[in-house]
């Protein structure tokens, strides 16, 4: 069963089994637009920490992707959406923009600028791919392919309020500063289930990434700081 649909769970109540601050925050040089390109464009050998969460679903696998868009702000930004609470998965949760792969999208990244103009309205033309990310699989059983992407700041969205509740931006130096990545445990059903989140301040109001988004957040970390 997806963590989510436990009775009474609320990720933000499970403790903290650690802080991984230890490790080196990615230099703030390194996020900026010519560095990112240059990473793509000549990627080090490196390998994802996260790949696959436990599987807790009885479908066939569905492949899908989901838009890493970092707004090129002065200090860069990453934006995220809430997704709507009536959706069947991951309901109300922070996420990055993106879904199910149609049948008439021609490769990954096509799939992903499909979904941001559906969901937040992002034209595509704001839009610079710099590549793809090694595939995250979720215990719901989607395989999915992050696509990194540089987005113009004058870029203007348009929730599809059926999908998105919200979307937001948060300064990217927060999120590659493992400082910020905390590690949880819980046992369900007999089961150890692990995940991270990067819980983060916007304002009064706090933004939970948890769970596939952060897996693919550290992922991130990962190849920048290989």
């Amino acid at each position: 069963m997806p963590l989510s649909k436990l009775p009474n769970f609320d990720p933000r109540r499970v403790p903290v089994a650690g802080i991984d601050s230890h490790l080196p925050a990615v230099a703030p040089q390194a996020l900026l637009p010519q560095a990112l390109r240059a990473r793509f464009a000549s990627p080090p050998t490196w390998e994802p920490e996260v790949w696959a969460e436990r599987r807790f679903a009885d479908r066939p696998p569905a492949l899908a992707s989901v838009l890493v868009p970092l707004v090129m702000r002065e200090h860069p930004t990453l934006l995220l959406t809430e997704r709507a609470t009536h959706l069947s998965t991951h309901s109300g949760q922070v996420a990055f923009p993106g879904g199910k792969r149609d049948a008439t999208d021609r490769d990954e990244a096509h799939t992903a600028l499909r979904e941001a103009q559906e969901e937040i309205g992002l034209d595509p033309a704001h839009v610079e791919v710099l590549g793809a990310m090694p595939t995250y699989t979720t215990g719901t059983r989607f395989i999915v392919t992050p696509v990194v992407a540089l987005v113009n700041p004058s870029h203007r969205l348009v929730l599809n309020a059926h999908e998105v509740a919200d979307a937001f931006e948060v300064p990217l130096e927060f999120l590659m500063n493992p400082a910020h990545h905390h590690r949880h445990q819980l046992e369900v059903e007999g089961l150890r289930r692990e995940w991270f989140s990067m819980p983060y301040m916007d304002g009064a109001t706090e933004r939970f990434i948890w769970g596939a988004t952060a897996g693919m957040l550290r992922n991130f970390y990962r190849f920048l700081s290989a």
